[in-house]
């Protein structure tokens, strides 16, 4: 049977043997309807206002996160023996690990309160989708066995650390590829060699690194910290996806006082935006191209406010950011937020649409009190010992600290104004 090969700008040639069984199911659920939709959902949501060359879709992140798991199982077969019902549940797990995701990143998720974990566990199970379809004709019991192993069950082992872990598939491709798309060059590591080092902790049948990946390892998580720092907190990102969020809410809002004229009541955005049960034929055409439509449709609204949002976003005209992170703590931030919304109410404007306040936090790497926890790197020792990642390199004690912003981000209008409220 003919070998199909996808060319992928991360991992280069990306192969399935057509012979192979797990080959065969991977690359009809690629091909399945809900898969594809993951074309016409954006990796990195708004970022490419910032970073233009930040097109990439979830379908090709979640197409590399099959093939890093695919090459960390690659090389843990030189030295253990893969099960390979387990192998299959996993590689099916990571390709399809995104599949319910919402458009526009996560903020379309924060305003509907849909979350894409349930609805990729929801499109597994449901008889009418094709991913189960294609699944149940390869085992009947495939579905049920991916939505266990989304949940670590019946046993965590190394094969849900491969997708869920500090040091998963998930993370390795998205790093790269978003390094790669948006040309910050701020988050490249050495991924061939990071592979070779991966092993198993035979005791608890855990993923871990050898002691040669230790640097490695360092590396990976110091391109997390500046891919977080440049990128996925870029105060241009940040800005515009609280304009997409305050933009849907005021749609929401708008839709349950039924004066929302667009999008249709029984459209998939419509539903999904109130929260209403939808079926998984109307879930496929929720992507960013509807959620883009309405906004440009929302451009000409009778509502002021919302069609403001819209055509902020539509033409780039973002929200001004005013950083207070090295300036104020918390609680003054607050309190200087409450200054400018009152300042810009008594201005006559809207202090709930017109500003937001943004606080972004991330911990590149975790420390966990308790080392039985499983949920830190583990790395084996030359003399085969096994010891916390965390113990071996001090670089961990900063990475353990938060990485964090406070900004407020304001309509261009009022910028100066609220400048003078917390000056």
């Amino acid at each position: 049977m003919p070998e199909k090969i996808i060319r992928d700008p991360v991992h280069d040639v990306i192969a399935f043997r057509m012979e192979r069984p797990v080959d065969a199911l991977l690359f009809k659920l690629l091909n399945a309807t809900e898969f594809q939709r993951l074309r016409r959902i954006h990796q990195l949501g708004m970022a490419n206002l910032a970073y233009p060359g930040a097109d990439h879709s979830r379908y090709s992140h979640s197409l590399g996160v099959m093939e890093t798991a695919r090459k960390i199982l690659d090389q843990l077969r030189q030295s253990f023996s893969i099960d390979p019902e387990q192998e299959t549940t996993c590689l099916a797990a990571a390709l399809l690990h995104d599949l319910g995701h919402g458009p526009l990143s996560h903020v379309f998720e924060r305003v509907s309160g849909i979350h894409h974990e349930r609805i990729t566990q929801r499109i597994i199970m449901d008889p009418d989708s094709d991913v189960h379809q294609i699944l149940v004709k390869h085992d009947k019991l495939m579905p049920e066995r991916i939505v266990q192993f989304f949940n670590g069950q019946p046993t965590r082992t190394f094969f849900c650390d491969i997708l869920s872990s500090q040091l998963d598939a998930d993370r390795l491709d998205y790093l790269l590829r978003d390094n790669y798309m948006t040309g910050s060059r701020y988050g490249d590591y050495d991924l061939n060699w990071l592979l070779h080092a991966f092993t198993i902790d035979e005791g608890e049948n855990r993923l871990a690194v050898n002691w040669k990946g230790v640097s490695a390892v360092e590396a990976y998580l110091q391109s997390r910290h500046h891919m977080y720092r440049n990128v996925y907190f870029h105060k241009v990102v940040r800005s515009a996806e609280g304009m997409v969020k305050l933009a849907l809410q005021r749609a929401k809002r708008l839709a349950v006082q039924d004066r929302l004229k667009w999008p249709e009541r029984d459209s998939s955005v419509y539903k999904s935006l109130l929260g209403q049960r939808f079926t998984i034929a109307e879930f496929r055409d929720l992507d960013d191209i509807s959620v883009w439509h309405c906004f440009k449709l929302w451009t000409n609204a009778d509502d002021p406010i919302l069609a403001g949002l819209c055509r902020g976003l539509l033409f780039r005209d973002l929200f001004k950011t005013i950083d207070l992170t090295k300036c104020m703590d918390a609680e003054q931030a607050r309190a200087a937020v409450k200054r400018a919304m009152t300042a810009i109410e008594e201005a006559g404007g809207e202090p709930n649409y017109d500003l937001f306040y943004d606080e972004p936090v991330d911990t590149p790497y975790e420390i966990y009190g308790d080392p039985g926890t499983g949920n830190e790197i583990m790395v084996v020792e030359p003399d085969g010992t096994l010891s916390r990642f965390a113990d071996i390199s001090p670089m961990t004690q900063a990475l353990n600290r938060e990485l964090m912003f406070r900004r407020i981000h304001v309509k261009g209008q009022w910028a100066k104004l609220v400048l003078s409220t917390i000056a």
